[in-house]
Protein backbone atom coordinates (compact mmCIF):
# COMPACT_ATOMS: atom_id res chain seq x y z
CA UNK A 1 0.00 0.00 0.00
CA UNK A 2 1.15 3.48 -0.87
CA UNK A 3 2.02 5.76 1.98
CA UNK A 4 0.31 8.98 2.37
CA UNK A 5 4.03 10.69 2.57
CA UNK A 6 5.04 9.14 -0.69
CA UNK A 7 2.42 10.75 -2.15
CA UNK A 8 2.76 14.43 -0.99
CA UNK A 9 6.65 13.72 -1.54
CA UNK A 10 5.93 12.77 -5.49
CA UNK A 11 2.74 14.60 -6.22
CA UNK A 12 2.90 18.94 -7.06
CA UNK A 13 -0.37 20.81 -7.60
CA UNK A 14 0.70 20.84 -11.56
CA UNK A 15 0.20 17.10 -11.76
CA UNK A 16 -3.42 17.50 -10.81
CA UNK A 17 -3.69 19.77 -13.45
CA UNK A 18 -2.17 17.32 -15.91
CA UNK A 19 -4.65 14.85 -14.89
CA UNK A 20 -7.10 16.81 -15.45
CA UNK A 21 -6.03 18.30 -18.63
CA UNK A 22 -5.87 14.76 -19.98
CA UNK A 23 -9.16 13.92 -19.03
CA UNK A 24 -10.77 16.65 -20.36
CA UNK A 25 -8.63 16.59 -24.07
CA UNK A 26 -8.22 12.20 -23.92
CA UNK A 27 -4.90 13.17 -25.87
CA UNK A 28 -1.29 13.48 -24.62
CA UNK A 29 -0.67 15.97 -27.20
CA UNK A 30 -3.76 18.06 -26.64
CA UNK A 31 -3.13 18.25 -22.77
CA UNK A 32 0.78 19.13 -23.53
CA UNK A 33 -0.62 22.18 -25.98
CA UNK A 34 -2.79 23.36 -23.36
CA UNK A 35 -0.13 23.12 -20.67
CA UNK A 36 2.95 24.67 -23.16
CA UNK A 37 4.18 21.08 -22.55
CA UNK A 38 5.85 18.70 -25.12
CA UNK A 39 3.80 15.09 -25.70
CA UNK A 40 7.16 13.31 -24.35
CA UNK A 41 7.30 15.34 -21.24
CA UNK A 42 3.64 14.76 -20.94
CA UNK A 43 4.04 11.34 -21.09
CA UNK A 44 6.56 11.03 -19.17
CA UNK A 45 5.09 12.77 -15.97
CA UNK A 46 1.77 10.91 -16.42
CA UNK A 47 3.75 7.88 -15.69
CA UNK A 48 5.37 9.44 -12.91
CA UNK A 49 2.14 10.01 -11.69
CA UNK A 50 0.77 6.30 -11.74
CA UNK A 51 3.79 4.88 -10.31
CA UNK A 52 3.29 7.42 -7.16
CA UNK A 53 -0.38 5.99 -7.00
CA UNK A 54 0.85 2.48 -8.03
CA UNK A 55 -1.96 2.34 -10.64
CA UNK A 56 -3.33 2.69 -13.83
CA UNK A 57 -5.15 6.11 -14.07
CA UNK A 58 -6.13 6.20 -17.90
CA UNK A 59 -6.37 3.46 -20.35
CA UNK A 60 -6.66 3.89 -24.45
CA UNK A 61 -9.83 3.79 -25.91
CA UNK A 62 -11.44 4.90 -29.35
CA UNK A 63 -12.24 7.45 -27.78
CA UNK A 64 -8.64 8.55 -26.53
CA UNK A 65 -7.61 8.21 -23.02
CA UNK A 66 -10.43 7.39 -20.41
CA UNK A 67 -10.07 7.36 -17.21
CA UNK A 68 -10.18 3.79 -15.31
CA UNK A 69 -12.70 3.46 -12.49
CA UNK A 70 -9.23 4.36 -9.89
CA UNK A 71 -8.36 6.90 -12.27
CA UNK A 72 -12.36 8.94 -11.68
CA UNK A 73 -11.32 8.37 -7.86
CA UNK A 74 -8.05 9.99 -7.93
CA UNK A 75 -9.46 12.69 -10.59
CA UNK A 76 -12.32 13.45 -8.72
CA UNK A 77 -10.20 14.37 -5.82
CA UNK A 78 -7.68 16.21 -7.91
CA UNK A 79 -10.83 18.53 -8.74
CA UNK A 80 -11.62 18.77 -5.32
CA UNK A 81 -8.38 19.64 -4.29
CA UNK A 82 -7.51 22.51 -7.08
CA UNK A 83 -10.94 24.36 -6.69
CA UNK A 84 -9.88 23.95 -2.99
CA UNK A 85 -6.69 25.49 -3.34
CA UNK A 86 -8.42 28.53 -5.82
CA UNK A 87 -11.33 28.95 -2.53
CA UNK A 88 -8.08 29.46 -0.04
CA UNK A 89 -6.50 32.22 -2.03
CA UNK A 90 -9.24 34.34 -2.21
CA UNK A 91 -10.15 33.83 1.31
CA UNK A 92 -6.60 34.90 2.44
CA UNK A 93 -6.99 37.64 0.29
CA UNK A 94 -9.58 39.22 2.32
CA UNK A 95 -8.74 37.53 5.81
CA UNK A 96 -8.32 41.41 7.56
CA UNK A 97 -11.81 41.88 6.90
CA UNK A 98 -13.45 38.52 6.68
CA UNK A 99 -13.96 35.36 8.89
CA UNK A 100 -14.14 33.24 6.04
CA UNK A 101 -15.16 32.89 2.71
CA UNK A 102 -18.40 30.53 2.07
CA UNK A 103 -20.43 29.39 -1.36
CA UNK A 104 -23.56 28.55 -0.78
CA UNK A 105 -25.79 26.61 -3.65
CA UNK A 106 -29.66 26.71 -3.14
CA UNK A 107 -32.61 26.86 -5.76
CA UNK A 108 -34.19 30.32 -6.30
CA UNK A 109 -37.25 29.80 -3.82
CA UNK A 110 -34.89 28.86 -1.45
CA UNK A 111 -32.48 31.61 -2.11
CA UNK A 112 -35.09 34.65 -2.12
CA UNK A 113 -37.09 33.57 1.13
CA UNK A 114 -35.53 31.10 3.62
CA UNK A 115 -31.54 32.29 3.02
CA UNK A 116 -31.94 36.30 3.71
CA UNK A 117 -31.80 35.25 7.13
CA UNK A 118 -29.02 33.00 7.88
CA UNK A 119 -27.14 35.13 5.10
CA UNK A 120 -27.77 38.09 7.64
CA UNK A 121 -26.32 36.27 10.63
CA UNK A 122 -23.45 35.17 8.44
CA UNK A 123 -22.41 38.35 7.22
CA UNK A 124 -23.44 40.49 10.78
CA UNK A 125 -20.75 39.42 13.09
CA UNK A 126 -18.06 41.10 14.49
CA UNK A 127 -15.83 39.83 11.45
CA UNK A 128 -17.83 39.18 8.79
CA UNK A 129 -18.55 35.82 6.58
CA UNK A 130 -18.11 36.68 3.17
CA UNK A 131 -20.85 35.12 0.93
CA UNK A 132 -21.35 33.81 -2.79
CA UNK A 133 -24.29 32.46 -3.34
CA UNK A 134 -25.73 30.86 -6.05
CA UNK A 135 -29.31 29.76 -7.00
CA UNK A 136 -29.70 27.47 -9.64
CA UNK A 137 -31.78 23.90 -10.14
CA UNK A 138 -30.54 21.57 -7.97
CA UNK A 139 -28.73 18.83 -9.81
CA UNK A 140 -26.00 21.30 -11.69
CA UNK A 141 -25.73 22.12 -8.02
CA UNK A 142 -25.24 18.67 -6.47
CA UNK A 143 -22.58 18.94 -9.65
CA UNK A 144 -20.84 21.77 -8.73
CA UNK A 145 -20.79 20.75 -4.99
CA UNK A 146 -19.20 17.39 -5.87
CA UNK A 147 -16.75 19.05 -7.50
CA UNK A 148 -15.15 21.23 -4.97
CA UNK A 149 -16.74 24.59 -6.52
CA UNK A 150 -19.56 25.03 -3.49
CA UNK A 151 -18.79 24.44 0.38
CA UNK A 152 -22.89 23.49 0.77
CA UNK A 153 -26.45 23.13 -0.41
CA UNK A 154 -29.46 23.88 1.34
CA UNK A 155 -32.31 22.10 -0.85
CA UNK A 156 -35.39 20.17 -1.48
CA UNK A 157 -33.37 17.16 -2.83
CA UNK A 158 -34.04 13.78 -1.31
CA UNK A 159 -31.47 11.84 -0.20
CA UNK A 160 -32.25 8.92 -1.89
CA UNK A 161 -32.21 10.76 -4.95
CA UNK A 162 -28.02 11.36 -4.46
CA UNK A 163 -27.88 7.80 -5.21
CA UNK A 164 -24.36 6.36 -5.12
CA UNK A 165 -22.87 9.80 -3.83
CA UNK A 166 -24.86 9.44 -1.02
CA UNK A 167 -22.11 8.25 1.11
CA UNK A 168 -19.90 11.26 -0.21
CA UNK A 169 -22.04 13.59 1.60
CA UNK A 170 -23.77 14.61 4.59
CA UNK A 171 -27.18 15.25 4.52
CA UNK A 172 -28.88 17.32 7.62
CA UNK A 173 -32.33 17.57 7.74
CA UNK A 174 -33.48 21.85 8.13
CA UNK A 175 -37.20 21.49 8.33
CA UNK A 176 -40.30 20.41 6.07
CA UNK A 177 -41.85 23.20 3.46
CA UNK A 178 -45.33 22.60 2.38
CA UNK A 179 -46.44 23.38 -1.22
CA UNK A 180 -49.49 24.60 -2.67
CA UNK A 181 -51.59 25.36 -5.24
CA UNK A 182 -52.73 29.18 -5.97
CA UNK A 183 -54.64 31.33 -8.71
CA UNK A 184 -55.32 35.07 -9.61
CA UNK A 185 -58.08 36.03 -6.73
CA UNK A 186 -61.10 36.13 -9.19
CA UNK A 187 -60.69 32.29 -10.18
CA UNK A 188 -63.98 30.16 -9.60
CA UNK A 189 -61.17 27.67 -8.24
CA UNK A 190 -60.22 29.97 -5.42
CA UNK A 191 -63.88 29.73 -3.94
CA UNK A 192 -64.41 25.81 -4.18
CA UNK A 193 -64.16 23.83 -1.00
CA UNK A 194 -62.10 21.07 -2.49
CA UNK A 195 -60.87 20.66 -6.08
CA UNK A 196 -59.07 17.77 -7.44
CA UNK A 197 -56.26 16.93 -9.31
CA UNK A 198 -58.56 15.94 -12.59
CA UNK A 199 -60.28 19.52 -12.34
CA UNK A 200 -56.61 21.29 -12.41
CA UNK A 201 -55.66 19.27 -15.46
CA UNK A 202 -58.16 21.45 -17.35
CA UNK A 203 -56.21 24.28 -16.41
CA UNK A 204 -53.49 26.69 -17.88
CA UNK A 205 -50.21 25.87 -15.70
CA UNK A 206 -47.58 27.88 -15.17
CA UNK A 207 -45.02 25.68 -14.06
CA UNK A 208 -41.00 25.35 -13.38
CA UNK A 209 -38.69 24.40 -16.18
CA UNK A 210 -38.26 20.40 -16.49
CA UNK A 211 -36.12 18.86 -14.61
CA UNK A 212 -36.26 21.39 -12.05
CA UNK A 213 -37.61 19.94 -8.00
CA UNK A 214 -40.52 21.91 -8.55
CA UNK A 215 -41.34 20.75 -11.74
CA UNK A 216 -40.81 17.02 -10.02
CA UNK A 217 -42.94 17.53 -7.61
CA UNK A 218 -46.06 18.23 -10.04
CA UNK A 219 -45.57 15.37 -11.99
CA UNK A 220 -45.51 13.42 -8.60
CA UNK A 221 -48.72 14.85 -8.04
CA UNK A 222 -50.55 13.73 -11.47
CA UNK A 223 -49.33 10.47 -11.59
CA UNK A 224 -50.66 9.43 -8.12
CA UNK A 225 -53.63 10.74 -8.94
CA UNK A 226 -53.39 8.54 -11.85
CA UNK A 227 -53.53 11.48 -14.49
CA UNK A 228 -51.05 12.57 -17.14
CA UNK A 229 -49.15 15.80 -16.36
CA UNK A 230 -50.63 18.79 -18.56
CA UNK A 231 -48.56 20.18 -20.88
CA UNK A 232 -47.81 24.49 -19.35
CA UNK A 233 -49.05 26.95 -20.64
CA UNK A 234 -45.37 28.88 -19.27
CA UNK A 235 -42.43 27.69 -17.62
CA UNK A 236 -40.43 29.80 -15.56
CA UNK A 237 -37.22 29.29 -13.66
CA UNK A 238 -37.97 31.66 -11.24
CA UNK A 239 -41.00 31.11 -8.37
CA UNK A 240 -41.18 34.81 -7.90
CA UNK A 241 -41.71 35.18 -11.61
CA UNK A 242 -44.61 32.73 -11.38
CA UNK A 243 -46.16 33.99 -8.89
CA UNK A 244 -46.50 37.26 -10.76
CA UNK A 245 -47.61 35.45 -13.92
CA UNK A 246 -50.27 33.97 -11.72
CA UNK A 247 -51.60 37.05 -10.29
CA UNK A 248 -51.79 38.83 -13.68
CA UNK A 249 -54.16 35.98 -14.79
CA UNK A 250 -51.75 33.95 -17.25
CA UNK A 251 -52.89 30.50 -15.40
CA UNK A 252 -52.89 28.50 -11.98
CA UNK A 253 -49.11 27.52 -10.31
CA UNK A 254 -47.78 25.79 -7.95
CA UNK A 255 -45.04 27.12 -4.83
CA UNK A 256 -43.85 26.58 -1.54
CA UNK A 257 -45.53 27.54 1.60
CA UNK A 258 -41.70 29.83 2.61
CA UNK A 259 -42.89 31.89 -0.44
CA UNK A 260 -46.25 32.06 0.64
CA UNK A 261 -44.99 33.51 3.74
CA UNK A 262 -42.99 36.10 2.07
CA UNK A 263 -43.98 37.24 -1.03
CA UNK A 264 -45.58 41.35 -1.16
CA UNK A 265 -47.91 39.55 -4.26
CA UNK A 266 -50.03 36.79 -1.60
CA UNK A 267 -49.48 40.12 1.08
CA UNK A 268 -51.24 42.36 -1.42
CA UNK A 269 -53.84 39.84 -2.20
CA UNK A 270 -53.03 39.26 -5.90
CA UNK A 271 -53.22 35.58 -5.84
CA UNK A 272 -54.89 33.12 -3.74
CA UNK A 273 -54.44 29.42 -2.56
CA UNK A 274 -56.79 26.76 -4.12
CA UNK A 275 -57.88 23.99 -1.52
CA UNK A 276 -56.17 20.86 -3.45
CA UNK A 277 -56.94 17.05 -2.22
CA UNK A 278 -55.19 15.62 -2.15
CA UNK A 279 -52.71 18.43 -0.87
CA UNK A 280 -49.19 18.36 -2.68
CA UNK A 281 -46.60 16.35 -0.53
CA UNK A 282 -44.36 18.48 1.65
CA UNK A 283 -40.56 18.32 0.68
CA UNK A 284 -37.27 18.10 3.16
CA UNK A 285 -35.10 20.97 3.29
CA UNK A 286 -31.89 19.83 3.91
CA UNK A 287 -28.56 21.01 4.14
CA UNK A 288 -25.97 18.95 1.87
CA UNK A 289 -21.92 19.33 2.18
CA UNK A 290 -19.10 17.15 1.33
CA UNK A 291 -18.08 14.62 4.01
CA UNK A 292 -14.41 15.17 5.04
CA UNK A 293 -11.96 16.81 7.80
CA UNK A 294 -14.17 19.65 9.67
CA UNK A 295 -14.57 22.80 7.83
CA UNK A 296 -14.64 25.88 9.15
CA UNK A 297 -16.67 27.51 6.93
CA UNK A 298 -19.32 24.71 6.81
CA UNK A 299 -19.00 25.07 10.68
CA UNK A 300 -19.79 29.03 10.54
CA UNK A 301 -23.06 27.99 8.38
CA UNK A 302 -24.22 25.40 10.32
CA UNK A 303 -24.66 28.11 13.81
CA UNK A 304 -25.88 30.52 11.63
CA UNK A 305 -28.87 27.95 10.45
CA UNK A 306 -29.48 26.59 13.98
CA UNK A 307 -29.64 30.10 14.94
CA UNK A 308 -32.34 30.76 11.95
CA UNK A 309 -34.33 27.57 13.37
CA UNK A 310 -34.94 28.32 17.20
Amino acid sequence: MIAPDHLVAKLRFRHLRLLKEVQATGSLRAAGQALNLTQPAISKALTEIENAFGFALFVRTARGLTPTEQGKVVLRGATLLLEELDHLRSEAVAVDRFAAQIRIGAPPFLAQTYLPGVIARLVNQALPVRVQLLEDRVPPLIDALRRGELDALITTFPLQMLESDAAAFEYVKLFEVQFAVVAPPGHPLVRARRVDWARLSREPWVMPTEGSMGRKLIEDCFTHAGLPMPLPAIESTSPTTSVQLVGAGLGIGIIPDVELLHHSALRAGTVKQIRVAPEPPASVVALIVRKGPVNSRVVLLKEALELQLT
